[in-house]
């Protein structure tokens, strides 16, 4: 009889460790449903096949719905090249985006604005790097030097934006200098 409890007791126990053991995994298989389902909807929004470039745009929580706000990475990255943001810079920002045909009602402008509170990962421009290199290997050479030459010419609008005093100095810090150099270095 004490055989029966125990071997009850044993079943209880294994069938326990296997719920859970089954809850992970389920939990995993869900977690890269989600993941591989983001990854689809950004290379459907993209035209990028790349897996890594995708991978990496997922893992920082760009989604299709979100993918506009990508092009205005450089502007952020140079508006917060000094550790802050400023208002001049912000307005910048915000011209830039309208310019970039975002509503103030899309998720890419809410996530633009998040940016504005918080600076962005270096992830994130990472992520940009791995798209423009992507995005490179499908444009001919005039396309992507206009493409080069837009992008320079509007964060340089955005570095520009709060430079010197009274609009009289140096318009351009040297933390911008160097992230406009490094930008520059991705069409490279």
């Amino acid at each position: 009889m004490s055989e029966d409890i125990l071997g009850d007791r044993r079943r209880a126990l294994e069938e326990e460790f296997f719920a859970k053991h089954n809850q992970q995994l389920l939990q995993q298989f869900r977690e890269t449903m989600a993941a591989k389902a983001k990854q689809e909807a950004l290379a459907a929004a993209s035209g990028i096949t790349d897996a890594a470039v995708l991978e990496q745009l997922a893992a920082v929580d760009l989604s299709s719905e979100t993918l506009a706000a990508l092009s205005l990475v450089p502007l952020v990255e140079v508006a917060w090249a000094d550790g802050r943001l400023d208002a001049k810079e912000q307005s910048a920002l915000l011209a830039a985006a309208e310019q970039a045909g975002l509503s103030k009602d899309s998720a890419s402008y809410r996530l633009l604005e998040e940016w504005f509170r918080e600076r962005p990962s270096p992830k994130l421009l990472a992520a940009w790097n791995g798209y423009v290199a992507s995005l490179l290997g499908t444009l001919d050479a005039q396309a992507t030097h206009a493409l080069k030459l837009d992008l320079l010419g509007r964060t340089r609008v955005v570095a520009e934006a709060a430079g010197g005093f009274l609009g009289l100095g140096r318009r351009l810090s040297s933390a911008e200098h160097a992230v406009l150099t490094e930008l520059e270095q991705a069409f490279a």
